[in-house]
């Protein structure tokens, strides 16, 4: 099982092991966006999907940040790493790399952050941000322009999933090594949003429709309301009225019977206990075995 290589998690989890076999501490890895409109329906989309020869919905998930919080929550599984707040941070520059002194410190250095860009140059692509505090290192980081530290950014400026499908392939068949993978159970989850006011007994629509937007956020604050993934979203019917931008739970909604997507989902969270998740990413437990990187967070080993 893998993730693609050239989009953008796939870009990230290629950084990832490259810095670390430079000896650098990689805190925050994360996508390049231009632009995140949370309202954006297939009506607002239609021409810019027309004009590409794209699926409408498809693009609206990437603009309503539901495509962003799946790919960061790809992300957050593979390497351990949480979200700062519900939705992340999100800040906007004119330059990726100026990003590394716009999140927050504390939080990269703790729990490690899955974050983003907007508008910012060369707006596409993803970015790794490292800590350094080795006088030497820092002075040859700055000397080669990549900033005063002690957080630095590297990045790729560009992304070209459907051309890189085929090293991915190869990767995973040839090398048997995953692009992106799982190190285990869940660290996020992607929460359905109510994109307008929504009434009771209204169907929802699901991934880049009229009803609901994807946020990612921690699995912890996820499970203690009962979020409704956003994958599991098409086709709920509402029990009662929901505001715009409220999260929608699974009390608040009737389920489509047997369906397998959920049936599977349960069944995975029954494997990972919650309980056992937040015991994992919490500092002094015992390295994670995975596929062959290890990242040191506040003492803890995670697979990256």
């Amino acid at each position: 099982m893998t993730h693609t290589d050239g989009d953008e998690p796939g870009l990230s989890m290629t950084l990832l092991p490259y810095l670390r076999l430079q000896g650098l501490r990689r805190v925050a890895p994360g996508n390049i966006k231009g632009m995140v409109d949370h309202y954006r329906t297939p009506e607002t989309q239609r021409g810019f999907a027309e004009k590409y020869d794209q699926d409408v919905r498809k693009v609206t998930s990437f603009a309503d940040s539901t495509k962003l919080s799946m790919e960061t929550t790809v992300l957050a599984n593979a390497t351990g790493f949480h979200v700062g707040r519900r939705g992340m941070y999100g800040p906007s520059c004119s330059y990726v790399r100026e990003l590394a002194k716009l999140l927050p410190a504390e939080q990269m250095l703790e729990t490690g952050l899955v974050d983003y860009s907007v508008g910012a140059m060369p707006m596409t692509g993803a970015w790794v941000i490292v800590h350094e505090e080795s006088p030497l290192k820092k002075a040859q980081l700055s000397y080669y322009k990549l900033g005063d530290g002690p957080f630095f950014l590297f990045y790729t400026p560009f992304h070209l999933p459907h051309v890189q499908i085929p090293s991915t392939i190869g990767r995973a068949i040839i090398h048997r090594d995953a692009t992106v993978a799982p190190i285990a159970g869940p660290v996020c989850e992607v929460l359905t949003i109510a994109k307008r006011n929504l009434k009771a007994r209204e169907r929802l629509d699901g991934v880049g429709g009229f009803c609901c937007y994807g946020l990612i956020d921690n699995r912890g604050a996820a499970r203690h309301i009962a979020a409704l993934p956003i994958g599991l979203s098409e086709g709920c019917v509402l029990r009662r009225d929901l505001a715009k931008d409220e999260a929608i739970s699974f009390d608040d909604v009737e389920s489509p019977a047997g369906r397998l997507a959920e049936k599977l989902w349960r069944e995975q969270n029954e494997r990972w206990p919650l309980e056992t998740a937040l015991a994992r990413v919490w500092p002094g437990q015992t390295p994670l075995q995975g596929n062959g990187f290890t990242h040191e967070i506040s003492g803890r080993h995670l697979n990256v």
